[in-house]
């Protein structure tokens, strides 16, 4: 049998998107094409990679076995890639990074933009997860990292301290709530709600704090970035949870007021983590130095 690299990471991107149509856009493929390289490696074979459903593929045994050797040789092709390159001239490569909503919105686009500056010939594959995903994701190959939040438990991965931040709720300036200093999520969930879409890693990260209060969490509108939930929030459609970074920087233009939530996991330690730091390509070493802060600063931030 003989499978190519871009057999096995079509494969891959399939079994992790859960679907052969979403795997076929990763990959950059017609549907068709895809699903013909599917096929013809189910044949080479001989055995199922994958089971066909309504809501999408899974991995037979066969498949995961596949995937588990796609994912070693695709991480030896790009260090083979990375190593030739730095006789062309420097680093070069993709890193491939997991983060939750929080860093991602609020402190990965100002980091992101000063290392690539810095690495033109690096690019960065960055998808939007829930912490715990992250960090099983993490322990699997699937990414080079993942910035979770520092509460979830990453087990035998390398962690790094990241940011530190705290979530607050976002009132407008008439509203009840905007003359108290504190409130709990529990106190607040009869309040229509303004929040991101159902995509966002932390409106499900709140739906599933609502449902193990027993209540559900009223949204009346869902956006696409905290800035917009802070501008209708302003126009009392309802209140909303931001980072505290958000709502400083809004209140400044905006007729909203901050209060702050009294629940333990509205503080957020920000944190990196790789499943071996020396065993990363060195542009993706790099990659986390520069994400990296002295543990102190998440202290003083606090």
């Amino acid at each position: 049998m003989r499978f190519d690299l871009a057999d096995l990471s079509l494969f891959r991107h399939v079994v992790e998107a859960g679907s052969i149509t979403r795997g076929a856009e990763r990959a950059h493929l017609a549907l068709a094409a895809a699903s013909t390289r599917i096929r013809q490696m189910e044949e080479a074979i001989g055995a199922a990679l994958l089971v066909r459903g309504r809501q999408g593929v899974t991995p037979t045994q066969a498949g995961r076995t596949l995937l588990q050797h796609a994912r070693t040789i695709l991480r030896q092709a790009e260090r083979l890639r990375e190593d030739l390159g730095a006789y062309a001239g420097g680093l070069a490569g993709q890193i491939r990074v997991l983060s939750n909503t929080n860093a991602l919105t609020e402190f990965l686009p100002e980091a992101l933009s000063s290392f690539l500056i810095g690495h033109p010939q690096v690019s960065v594959d960055l998808e939007e997860r829930l912490s715990d995903e992250i960090v099983g994701l993490i322990a699997e190959g699937v990414a080079d990292l993942g910035i979770v939040a520092g509460t979830v438990d990453a087990g035998d991965l390398e962690t790094f301290p990241f940011r530190r931040d705290r979530f607050v709720l976002v009132v407008a300036r008439d509203h009840p709530l905007a003359g108290r200093s504190r409130a709990g999520f529990a106190q607040v969930l009869d309040q229509d709600f303004v929040g991101l879409d159902r995509a966002s890693a932390l409106q499900r990260f709140l739906a599933d704090k609502a449902a193990r209060i027993g209540r559900p969490l009223r949204l009346r509108v869902q956006l696409r970035s905290f800035d917009a939930v802070c501008r209708l929030v302003e126009r009392n459609v309802g209140i909303g949870i931001v980072p505290e970074t958000t709502a400083s920087r809004a209140a400044r233009s905006m007729d909203i007021a901050a209060v702050d939530l009294t629940d333990p996991w509205a503080v957020r330690d920000l944190t990196i983590c790789v499943r071996r730091l020396d065993e990363l390509p060195p542009y993706a070493r790099e990659f986390v130095r520069h994400l990296r802060i002295d543990p102190d600063a998440i202290s003083d931030a606090g």
